[in-house]
């Protein structure tokens, strides 16, 4: 999951961006409304993060400006812990979910979880593919219910082509999901996760499409 996170406080986006990076997920982070404001329209981001007391345009404006915008990406924002009006003015322009300061980081790892799979219809947390089982919650890879320990980016990568199964996932995306704006990497990295999950799961779980990407076919073999 690759999260847009929108928040000035320093202290709290470091430690929303240190710690959603430890649960799997890669997390680009903006402190100011207006620099939000001409990045937010274009974003491809699974899910942003929007404090609502934001320098230079507020969150409750962003959202709007986004809904109006016709942008469906899940919004959970984040209030303080007494601001009912907050919440319900977010909630009432288009949010998803909210989060009170202060919170628990498991809980908005938990929370953005939830959107992003209520956003691709799927009803179970879990991920099932013949032999193979993926729980995004631990990114714990399981084969024939035996344990199969994998470094965070080849779960992350397991996880966006199991959720993607019988379609091609391109290079590029796969570039986006497992490195923030921020992160070095190198043009082969991709190939070299995928040999890595060849090797742990099997040679035919993942198909190269070559110069387009990968892809799990929809039916285990």
């Amino acid at each position: 999951m690759h999260v847009l996170l929108i928040e000035d406080d320093p202290l709290v986006g470091e430690g929303i961006q240190v710690g959603l990076r430890l649960q799997g997920v890669t997390v680009d982070w903006l402190d100011d409304g207006r620099q939000a404001a001409a990045i937010l329209p274009r974003s491809e981001h699974d899910v942003v993060i929007l404090d609502l007391a934001l320098p230079g345009r507020s969150g409750l404006q962003l959202l709007q400006d986004l809904r109006d915008a016709g942008r469906t990406t899940p919004v959970l924002i984040l209030t303080a812990f007494d601001a009912v009006e907050e919440r319900v003015a977010g909630l009432d322009a288009g949010a998803d979910d909210y989060l009170a300061k202060p919170f628990d980081l498991k809980e908005l790892a938990a929370r953005l979880r939830a959107l992003s799979r209520r956003r691709q219809g799927r009803a179970s947390a879990r991920l099932q593919h013949g032999r193979l089982s993926f729980d995004p919650a631990t990114l714990e890879a399981r084969l024939d219910d035996e344990a199969v320990p994998l470094p965070r980016r080849e779960a992350v990568l397991l996880q966006l082509l199991l959720e993607n199964r019988g379609q091609i996932v391109s290079l590029e995306r796969i570039h986006d999901q497992l490195y923030g704006w921020n992160e070095g990497v190198e043009s082969n990295a991709p190939a070299v996760h995928i040999h890595n999950l060849r090797r742990k799961l099997g040679k035919d779980l993942i198909e190269t499409v070559r110069g387009v990407g990968y892809r799990i076919p929809r039916s285990a073999s």
